[in-house]
This record gives C-alpha cells, sequence and structure tokens, in this order.
C-alpha cells in the first residue's frame, strides 16, 4: 500500500517514511501544501497523513478541498497545537484521525493500520480471483487454501494486481503504487517481481498473471 506524508518538517518526515517503509510500506514525502494536495490528486494513494501548518497552503485547506472534490481517502492530521478547537477543525475539515505532535511512532503505526483495514467502497478485506485469496485485515495471501510465502513487496504488487483484477496495469502504474516516486523508472524491479511472484504461484503459462506486451500486466479474474 502506498502512504503520502505531508509535512514541512523534513526530519520528521523522513523518520515517520523510514518507519512505514519498515513495515511494508511505499512512501512519499511532500513539504507544502500545494504540491501535496496536487500530487494526492493526481497520484494513487491509500492514506495521507498531513500536516495542519503548512507553507504555502495549511493542511485544514487541503483538506477541505480535498473531500469537496470527493476524494476520500483516509486522513491523519499532525498538529503541533492540542486545544480541542484545533481538534474540531481538523476533523471538521475531513480528516478521519488527529495526532498531536510530538507522537508515539507506535501509535501512529497502530492508527494507520487502523484506518487501511477499513473496507473501501470498492472492494472488502478480502480480494478473491480464481483459487487466489488476499486477506488486507491479516495481510495473508493463498492459494488453493494453502499459504503463500511472500515478501511485503511481492504482497503489495499482488494485492494491486487483484486489487484491479482484468485491468491492464503499465509497469509505471505499479511502480508508482507500490513503489515511491524517488524509484528509478528505468529500473526493471517491476519485472523482476513478477517473475518472482509468477514462481511461487506455480503460474508457468500466464493462468494468473498475463503480459499485455509492450504496456504491462493484469491480473487474469
Amino acid at each position: 500500500m502506498r502512504i503520502i506524508i505531508v509535512e514541512d518538517n523534513q526530519k520528521l518526515a523522513g523518520y515517520v517514511k523510514k518507519a512505514l517503509e519498515r513495515k511494508g510500506y511505499a512512501v512519499d514525502c511532500v513539504y507544502d501544501g500545494e504540491s501535496g494536495e496536487r500530487r494526492i490528486e493526481f497520484g494513487e494513494y491509500d492514506l495521507v497523513i498531513l500536516d495542519i501548518m503548512l507553507p504555502g497552503k495549511d493542511g485544514i485547506a487541503v483538506c477541505c478541498d480535498l473531500r469537496a472534490r470527493n476524494i476520500n481517502l483516509p486522513i491523519i492530521m499532525l498538529t503541533a497545537k492540542g486545544e480541542l478547537d484545533d481538534k474540531v477543525s481538523g476533523l471538521d475539515s475531513g480528516a478521519d484521525d488527529y495526532l498531536i505532535k510530538p507522537f508515539e511512532l507506535d501509535e501512529l503505526l497502530a492508527r494507520v493500520r487502523a484506518l487501511l483495514r477499513r473496507p473501501k467502497e470498492k472492494s472488502g478485506e478480502v480480494l478473491i480471483a480464481q483459487d487466489i485469496s488476499i486477506d488486507n485485515a491479516k495481510y495473508v495471501a493463498t492459494k488453493s487454501g494453502k499459504l503463500l510465502s511472500l515478501t511485503l513487496k511481492e504482497y503489495a504488487v499482488l494485492e494491486y494486481l487483484m486489487r484491479n483484477k482484468e485491468q491492464v496495469l503499465t509497469r509505471d502504474q505499479i511502480l508508482e503504487h507500490c513503489w515511491d516516486f524517488a524509484f528509478d523508472s528505468f529500473s526493471n524491479i517491476v519485472d523482476a517481481y513478477i517473475k518472482q511472484l509468477r514462481k511461487k504461484l506455480n503460474d508457468k503459462n500466464e493462468k494468473y498473471i498475463k503480459t499485455v506486451r509492450g504496456v504491462g500486466y493484469k491480473f487474469q479474474a
């Protein structure tokens, strides 16, 4: 899953980014409100960590504008303010949760997990295609009821393919969703992970993951 942090304190943003990446998330960092809003609007994210006090455009305004455009990603507000009125303003703007700085990293991670466990509009917690099943509440993938031993990144790629089954996904789309935007877009990392997934799925004849020549990949329903 992919998360964006919009936080002008680059040291804090980097600290949170590393912690989330250790848990298997792909994480992008943006350091001002206007740039963050543009990236959220046109990127493919599963959750936003949004500071209130931002240069250019504050987090409250960013959140209000995103909700006005029906962008309903889970949003966690971060702020150094602890007054009740500030909490109310953050939640009234459309945020799903609110965390006051300084915060414990474990608490932030717990809140991220809780929000990502919420059922999504287009898909529930369990994704099924053919005899492959993914349980996003437990981060478990199975084939014909037998557990698949996947790395966190392999799981992320498989989850993205299955969530968009029968849709052709380009290599760039997979790269942008499962890795952060600083990754070398000319790398063959996506092909390498597809190869690993096919090996673990015993997918010798593209029964599950089909190559669409010159475009990318799709998961067969």
